[in-house]
């Protein structure tokens, strides 16, 4: 589920449609449309969600087209996927909101026309704008607190005057204002919460640096309870920024062993499990932050050990959705399903013949073999791995090298095998992206797996690290 301030300049190559409800004198229902052009596409089908809940799919037409019409939907935040990528895009009853994109430059090529078009437009307008200026908050980390604040406090001031005069020149409800701020708010507030770990690490400073007393106060600002935020990215993201902090500080003041954190992953985040609980009352957000705590602990232990047991009962106790209950309990088996010399996991996968072959077949009896992983979203690790796997392969004669391409259409996975003169031999096609991740625990990009004659020697490795 990263531009430049300006959007780029496309034009809608399609004539706009408008759908309109049958009325009668005591009730009136509004459809929304919701459709688009996708340039160079990626694969078939968009879907469209809503939070965490799937609303529709749509084929593509032979013009690359797709088309929502929707009846009596709740107003707020969708998200549309086109795999690899998704975007959000903001539904209200009663839009006619066509979209168009070019899958080379999937973010910065979206443009909205439309009745709705005018926040969609500025969501994008401020994503972009955020990432360009997130490089940029890099060099300030280093300075003293005071001036690092200045510099935050100037960009958030220059985008809500940005805000205000979008504001002024289109007629919003409060709750389209209040998603827009949102969008410059939290993406900002992000770097005060990274600002005492990326400072002390970026001077090298022995201890924390002392911040004034009204260093967090923007912290009076957040909004706990507002479930149109709650799946929206740079909300959610400062989440659990703002509970890391929290969980670190409290553990530093109250768990010290010699001025230090306890630096036990279980201490820490039955830390962050218990603020989330005691500060946090809306169902969704609480759960889904519990789901995030589990994740990224049990992903950072990769031990099935007594404490992950614990610590997932702690987990299951809290938490009110039983799918992510479901979804710790299948990650905690993986984990113990990839330790060394246990058997691999059973997955089938296409070969450049559109054959399917099992990851067992594929495990070399006499050599050790890699697993490694793919995508043609992330061009640029894709070009660095195969020049890595092509120096580890001499470096490692006695290795079998294995990629694996994900969340890609299969004839793309095929035109760039042959575009990079791939070994068709060692290339295999994964369709289920969700089941081989959660069978190989695809936590990175440079995660792989080394295993031999279908054992697996160690399910944790790392292609740059671990060879």
């Amino acid at each position: 589920m990263e531009g430049s301030l300006h959007m780029v300049k496309f034009l809608l190559g399609l004539t706009l449609l408008f759908v309109f409800s049958c009325s009668d004198k005591t009730e009136q229902q509004s459809t929304v449309f919701f459709g688009g052009e996708i340039v160079n596409p990626t694969s078939d089908y968009v879907v469209l969600y809503h939070n965490d809940s799937y609303v529709d799919s749509v084929k593509l037409d032979d013009n690359n087209r797709f088309a929502f019409n929707l009846d009596s939907i709740d107003e707020g935040l969708y998200h549309f996927d086109h795999a690899p990528e998704l975007q959000y895009v903001y539904l209200q009853q009663g839009d006619s909101l066509l979209a168009r994109l070019n899958t080379v430059e999937f973010d910065e090529s979206l443009v909205y026309s439309g009745t709705g078009s005018e926040i969609n437009n500025f969501l994008i307008e401020m994503f972009l704008s955020n990432e360009k200026d997130n490089d940029a908050v890099q060099d300030f980390y280093p300075l003293d607190p005071d001036e690092f604040s200045r510099k935050i406090d100037s960009l958030r001031a220059l985008k809500l005057e940005h805000l205000e005069q979008f504001a002024a020149d289109n007629q919003l409800s409060e709750r389209v204002l209040d998603m827009a701020k949102a969008s410059i708010d939290y993406d900002l507030y992000i770097n005060k919460e990274k600002y005492p770990f990326f400072h002390k690490k970026q001077t090298g400073e022995v201890a924390f640096h002392d911040l004034p007393a009204n260093f967090y106060d923007f912290r009076k600002n957040i909004d706990l309870d507002n479930k149109d935020f709650t799946y929206f990215r740079p909300y959610f993201d400062y989440m659990k920024w703002h509970f890391g902090n929290l969980a670190y500080m409290t553990c530093l003041d109250n768990c010290t062993t010699e001025g230090q954190p306890v630096s036990d992953r279980l201490h820490f985040n039955k830390h962050k499990l218990t603020l989330v609980d005691s500060i946090v009352k809306q169902n969704n957000l609480r759960d889904i932050l519990f789901r995030n705590i589990a994740i990224d602990y049990l992903l950072k232990e990769h031990n099935p050990s007594e404490e992950c047991r614990l610590f997932i009962d702690k987990f299951q106790s809290l938490s009110s959705n039983e799918e992510h209950k479901e979804e710790i309990d299948l990650l905690y088996k993986s984990i113990k399903n990839l330790q060394p010399n246990t058997t691999l996991p059973n997955l089938a996968l296409r070969d450049a013949d559109d054959h399917e072959v099992s990851l067992k077949e594929l495990a070399n009896d006499k050599k050790n073999t890699v697993f490694y992983f793919w995508t043609a979203s992330q061009m640029k690790h894709f070009k660095n791995v195969n020049q890595h796997i092509t120096e580890l392969e001499k470096k490692y004669p006695h290795y079998n090298f294995v990629g694996i391409n994900l969340r890609t259409s299969y004839s793309q996975w095929k035109m760039l095998m042959d575009e990079y003169h791939l070994d068709k031999t060692k290339q295999y096609y994964g369709e289920n992206f969700k089941e081989i991740q959660m069978a190989m625990i695809i936590d990175g990009l440079n995660k792989c797996v080394i295993a031999k004659d279908t054992v697996v020697i160690d399910g944790f490795a790392d292609l740059y690290k671990s060879l």
